[in-house]
């Protein structure tokens, strides 16, 4: 089997407005830290981008690392593994309205990035569920272009059922199953193809 191309699903001047979009693992790349992961961008411009990996939940309930959010966690509620950079810091994702209100970034539709510094109490924002990462994925200037160009991900929409999701583990299939294109058929690539 082999699996299209990221051109033929991804022109060069969508290149500029990834922020909000999903990058899905292409077959081609097996680096550990990425393989078959789905990425939701969060930021994206001249200095680099930066998202993260919405299908590696940890077996870190979110009640140990920050107990005073996990009433508004999504299920399942753990902590996910948003990429391997920065590790030790947070991340958190929410789905409400917030507007432009101190503490709450807006990213696509109903959902931004909401600081975990102070107390849900103190919210500003009416938030419904939220997901918390440990770390991100990160990509100095041109190089998530250049791994774009060289077959290493797939650029497709989001949709907000992707962010929390409570079958993480399929959401790379899900995601590429639901394309239009000839990646609906990259769904079904083998992880192993010698039992193709």
């Amino acid at each position: 089997m082999t699996a299209p191309g990221p051109g033929a699903i991804i022109k060069a001047m969508d290149l500029d407005r990834l922020a909000g979009r999903l990058l899905v693992a292409t077959p081609a790349l097996v680096d550990r830290n990425f393989y078959r992961t789905v990425i939701l961008i969060l930021d994206h411009g001249a200095e680099g981008a930066l998202g993260v990996v919405l299908n590696r939940p940890s077996t870190t309930g979110v009640g140990e690392a920050v107990p005073e959010w996990q009433d508004l966690v999504s299920a399942p509620p753990v902590v996910f593994i948003g990429g391997p950079v920065s590790l030790t810091s947070a991340l958190c994702l929410a789905f409400g309205d917030g507007g432009s209100t101190a503490g709450w970034q807006p990213v696509i539709g109903r959902v931004g990035i909401l600081s975990l510094g102070g107390e849900p109490s103190e919210l500003k924002v009416a938030v419904e569920s939220l997901r918390v990462f440990a770390g991100y994925a990160g990509w100095s200037a041109g190089q998530l272009e250049g791994e774009i160009a060289a077959g290493g991900w797939y650029v497709v929409d989001a949709e907000p059922g992707d962010i929390a999701t409570a079958e993480p583990q399929r959401l790379w299939r899900a995601v590429l199953a639901r394309q239009s294109t000839r990646l609906a058929v990259v769904a079904n690539y083998p992880v192993d193809l010698s039992v193709n």
